[in-house]
């Protein structure tokens, strides 16, 4: 499925195709993706614990950033999000 990512600061767009898990805890977007595409990265007060569906620590690391920004699906905005930025 494919929305729009809107950046807060300069209000431009980026569409992105999304993977939609309705048993997530979290929305997260791809630290390499959101540094190409310009988005403003916040640093996390403390990092945050990635576990994998068995409870083990994901390999990739923990999260340090993490963005707002407006997602449109079909032209309408559905939701003011923060999202985490994956390692």
């Amino acid at each position: 499925m494919k929305v729009g990512l809107e950046k807060l600061d300069t209000h431009k767009e980026a569409t992105v195709r999304v993977l939609l898990d309705s048993g997530a805890t979290g929305i997260s977007i791809n630290k390499e993706f959101a540094k190409e595409q310009g988005f403003k990265m916040e640093k996390l007060d403390r990092l945050l614990e990635v576990k994998n569906v068995d409870g083990t620590d994901n390999n990739w690391g923990r999260i340090e950033y993490k963005i707002e920004c407006n997602i449109y699906f079909e032209g309408h905005i559905c939701h003011k999000f923060h999202s985490d930025v994956s390692p």
